[in-house]
């Protein structure tokens, strides 16, 4: 589950982000299995290997006003528990949550 930032997202109200209780209470459901929020995308470094050269460069990749604040692995038994665990997340009203299984 990717937690992202989002501008088309509700105001962002510190008061109303309940992120730790989310957590505490999905972790005692047994569905969160690791997760922790990211720095800001000024801290990235975008890593490239073209014609044997490593490409190093600040910053994300794309540009753009949307990016992973966080990430969550979850165990869930299906996309339906997936997307009941992800919309009780803060981040679903203030950005928006992506959720990807595994490659199998």
């Amino acid at each position: 589950m990717f937690v992202c930032v989002d501008p088309e997202g509700e105001k962002y109200v510190a008061k109303e982000d309940n992120a730790r209780e989310w957590a505490a209470e999905m972790d005692r459901r047994g569905a969160r299995i690791l997760g922790n929020r990211l720095k800001g995308v000024e801290t990235a470094t975008t890593v490239r290997l073209r014609q044997g050269k490593v490409l190093v460069t600040d910053g994300p990749f794309a540009e753009t006003k949307e990016w992973i604040a966080g990430f969550d692995v979850l165990e869930c038994a299906n996309l339906d528990e997936a997307v009941e665990i992800a919309a009780k997340h803060p981040m679903a009203r203030f950005g928006r949550i992506e959720i990807r299984p595994f490659w199998s």
